[in-house]
């Protein structure tokens, strides 16, 4: 545990989270958090029988986001307690509604960080369901309006339901657990890539080397780019080489960033901390862009609007993926053996994980295997 983070008390049997009787029959296995001080802890969730456009899914592997600990920790803002989180969601189809043609029991499939959103307004028709204009639906904390302002609960649980307009195809090729991740930190690397239209021959910059970071290098050399990756620890250069990152640049060493000085066509920035984004300016072509993936809690230091102006550079953020290109994702992940690099963990290994992540610790996923939410553990935060 966090040094001075309160020690959860034993548990002499789960907590169960409730949703309106009306929607609500399914009971389903689950670790989530109770407080922000309180870690994570056995719960049981009701989870809706199946309509008729729903697909109920038992869930194998679930991976763990650093988003999570600043949700259950309530480090963003206070969420609804209880609160299961998990949006890198994979399983098996176990049910289907009557309106469920496209999948079937026994298929493999994946659940990423939404659940639903209006589908009526632009973003949405354009399949930028990310976009919603009226905001989509969170995996877990969110307000479900289709089903009684239930609270989504995510997949730190044994089981599911999802509409099936969110539920993605997990191609055979790619293996479960891997591919967990792969609806979070994939997707949200992939994105901007494909946005830009990166192909062949063009230099693709990575600030930073976790679990986002070390996607978009695996991304980026399969769609056939020169990668460059900018560290400050040159303890992740064989790393990042060993990912496949065709050079590797000191960030804190003035003269190496001077040297990589207009090389870079497009840089994907995952670090969420506050840093200097102009030297990394400085490296970018004419016309390149720089796309911020990190989302840091306290303000950014300032960008010289020079840099941008005298070489008509952008500055752009992106959001995870739509649907369609979450499943295009995956299937262009799958055609070029991409997937990410994950340490499988059990449900009493949780909070150590969550710790681990919050230092850093982890090359470069956790995902939880979801068969050892049935183990009891001795303590809440074992």
């Amino acid at each position: 545990m966090t040094p001075g983070r309160p020690v959860p008390p034993p548990l002499a049997k789960p907590i169960t989270v409730e949703h309106p009787p009306s929607v609500a029959t399914n009971l389903a296995a689950a670790y989530g958090a109770t407080s922000p001080g309180s870690g994570l802890v056995p719960l049981t969730v009701l989870r809706r029988e199946p309509k008729d456009d729903d697909v109920e899914i038992g869930i194998e592997f679930c991976g763990l986001c650093h988003s999570d600990v600043h949700a259950t920790r309530g480090e963003w803002r206070i969420p609804p307690y209880p609160l299961v989180p998990g949006h890198e969601i994979v399983g098996k189809v176990t049910r289907v509604g009557a309106a469920v043609t496209e999948f079937a029991p026994g298929d493999r499939v994946g659940v990423g960080c939404m659940v639903d959103s209006c589908r009526e307004c632009d973003s949405c028709l354009d399949g930028l369901e990310q976009y919603c204009e009226r905001g989509n639906v969170g995996t877990y904390g969110a307000p479900d309006p289709r089903n009684g302002d239930a609270i989504t609960q995510g997949g730190y649980s044994t089981s599911v339901v999802v509409d099936r307009r969110f539920v993605l195809r997990i191609p055979d090729a790619l293996d479960p657990a891997a591919a967990a991740p792969l609806l979070c930190a994939g997707i949200t690397t992939y994105s901007p890539l494909r946005y830009f239209e990166v192909e062949e021959g063009d230099a693709v910059g990575v600030v930073g080397l976790g679990g986002l970071g070390h996607m978009a290098v695996k991304i980026a050399k399969a769609m056939g780019a020169e990668v460059t990756v900018f560290t400050t620890s040159e303890t992740k250069f064989q790393a990042a080489r060993e990912l496949g990152a065709d050079h590797v640049v000191l960030s804190t060493d003035p003269e190496a960033m001077d040297a990589a000085g207009r090389s870079i066509d497009v840089i994907i920035d995952t670090v969420a901390a506050p840093h200097d984004l102009n030297p990394y300016f400085r490296t970018l072509r004419l016309e390149g862009a720089l796309f911020q993936l990190g989302l840091p809690a306290e303000d950014m230091p300032p960008v010289s609007p020079g840099l941008l102006i005298r070489r008509r550079l952008a500055y752009a953020g992106s959001l995870i993926g739509g649907i369609h290109e979450t499943q295009e994702m995956l299937d262009f992940c799958a055609g070029h053996g991409v997937a990410s690099d994950i340490e499988v963990v059990d449900a009493s290994r949780l909070n150590e994980a969550y710790d681990r992540m919050v230092a850093g610790d982890v090359k470069y996923r956790f995902v939880l295997d979801t068969a050892t939410l049935h183990q009891p553990s001795e303590r809440a935060d074992a």
